[in-house]
């Protein structure tokens, strides 16, 4: 299994509309990176939602529900999307602040790579963040 971030600002698209759809289809990457971490994704890996722009923290996890296909929204054939449903509510938030000022997650693509829409996250990073969620 592999372990993802998603971003999302939330006056789009937030958890708490996640969780009352039930599940989604994460569209609309126009970024090279991003859309080849889409591709990269597998059904059962699972996503941090992080909510950017307004909040900007992590709120919940999403799970991959069926793999990279065409992007509905456009007929370029270059994009792609992902359906995800809503796995977990973390118990609390985890800001952007609060995993700057973590040394152990300084090399985390959130911090790194601060405006990629979608990446990815290592094992451990995943271990450190759910730490910080009360999890």
């Amino acid at each position: 299994m592999a372990y993802w971030l998603m971003k999302s600002e939330p006056f789009k698209y937030s958890w708490e509309q996640l969780l009352k759809d039930k599940k989604t289809f994460w569209d609309g990457v126009r970024n090279y990176a991003a859309r080849n971490n889409l591709r990269a994704m597998k059904k059962g890996d699972l996503a941090f939602f992080y909510h950017s722009n307004e909040g900007v923290e992590i709120v919940g996890i999403a799970e991959i529900v069926k793999e990279a296909y065409q992007d509905p929204t456009t007929t370029e054939t270059a994009w792609v999307a992902v359906d995800i449903k809503p796995f977990k509510t973390l118990k609390q938030p985890v800001p952007l602040a609060t995993i700057k000022a973590d040394k152990r997650l300084a090399n985390m693509a959130l911090v790194k790579l601060g405006r990629l829409s979608v990446q990815p996250v290592t094992e451990k990073e995943w271990k450190i963040v759910l730490e910080l969620a009360g999890h």
